[in-house]
């Protein structure tokens, strides 16, 4: 029966993770249809309760009164929600966003088969429950098409590829039981491909390899040539997170979403040489024509001792070497008439490198006034 006040209902599970974070920005975001205003649950395991309530008071008044916490887990039995929250839910949410996933390719089985597994068989329970569901946006990744080569169109899942990880093979898994559910159920399938960042504010992820690529080139020597993984010449299938969110929301409240999945990502990908040099530049570091071949580099990231400190560059350097591109053929399609698109990786690459040297210059400032404080002849 929806909300009095309120043009939708939201149910949203992931947060505070940094793409639920930008997912709950944008469903609140003020609209000019004052009566489409959007109300969101969001589901917060009680570990992560504090950085939540952070995340609310970084909203504007009138948002954060839309913004409503429920502590839970979404990989539990009934999201771990009392019976009473979860009956009020069932008649009010209109749709889903399920982001609630273990994306660190450091993470071990047991857990990444609890979370991505586990919570897509719970919110697909949920989701039972709601009366007036329209749509249930399962938030996976493009990387779920694993070693596969070439062309990946949005219809395809199994084509016999291996998968590099338990997180690919686990939203794999995942996917399917979506899949399964399609004909009962209003469900579409997101998949994002390498998020990097904030295109309009240049934050970049933390979580994931790329802000390693940057970390790199901009604390290497500014003397030396550095020479790029491999050759280069792949593509190299980036994202920033606030296309992708918007591209969720529009995706998520379109009546011809159910029961398809959509690639989310740039329809015009840069090599990883580019990249690399567009990063070095930003940078202000130099490249070398030489490289590194990508095995031997892999090697030697699985050297033991490095293995714990280097799980999500290694994920990434496997996007470096796999040559695959994607087809945005449901995305477009969904997003023609609107005003959706995704910037071009050179239009802000200069500001996730600057949000990354303003983050390691605070850090170096902290560490210098926390060793004055502690230096007893200072």
């Amino acid at each position: 029966m929806g909300r009095p006040g309120q043009g939708e209902v939201v149910l949203l599970t992931g947060l505070p993770s940094f793409v639920a974070r930008k997912m709950l920005e944008e469903l609140v975001r003020p609209h000019e249809n004052a009566g489409a205003r959007t109300f969101v649950h969001a589901v917060v395991p009680a570990a992560r309760m504090a950085d939540a309530e952070a995340v609310l008071d970084a909203l504007p008044p009138e948002p954060r009164s839309r913004v409503n916490l429920l502590e839970g887990d979404a990989s539990s039995l009934d999201l771990g929600l009392s019976g009473k929250e979860l009956k009020s839910l069932a008649s009010e949410v209109d749709r889903i966003h399920h982001l609630a996933k273990v994306s660190s390719f450091g993470v071990d089985a047991k857990r990444a088969q609890g979370v991505n597994l586990g919570g897509a068989r719970e919110i697909l329970e949920v989701a039972e429950l709601c009366t007036n569901l329209k749509c249930l946006v399962f938030h996976s990744t493009a990387q779920v098409s694993g070693t596969r080569t070439g062309l990946v169109l949005e219809a395809d899942l199994d084509k016999g590829q291996d998968h590099r990880n338990v997180v690919e093979a686990t939203l794999a898994r995942a996917e399917k039981t979506m899949r399964a559910s399609m004909s009962r159920l209003p469900i579409c399938v997101l998949r994002p491909t390498i998020i990097v960042g904030d295109a309009q504010t240049g934050e970049v992820d933390r979580s994931g390899g790329f802000y390693y690529l940057v970390l790199l080139i901009v604390t290497s020597p500014p003397e030396l040539a550095l020479p790029i993984v491999g050759k280069g010449d792949t593509f190299l299938n980036l994202v920033p997170a606030d296309y992708v969110v918007r591209a969720a929301a529009r995706i998520g409240r379109d009546a011809r979403a159910p029961g398809r999945t959509f690639h989310v990502g740039d329809p015009s990908p840069l090599t990883a040489r580019r990249v690399f040099e567009l990063v070095a530049a930003a940078g202000g570091r130099r490249t070398a024509r030489s490289h590194i071949p990508a095995n031997l580099t892999k090697a030697l990231l699985r050297t033991p001792g490095i293995d714990r400190f280097a799980k999500s560059p290694r994920a990434f350097l496997d996007a470096l070497a796999t040559p695959v591109t994607y087809s945005f053929a449901n995305t477009t399609e969904l997003l023609a008439d609107t005003d959706v698109r995704c910037p071009p990786f050179e239009s802000y690459v200069e500001l996730l490198v600057e949000h990354v040297q303003t983050r390691l210059r605070e850090r170096r400032a902290q560490r210098e006034h926390d060793e004055d404080v502690l230096d007893p002849l200072g």
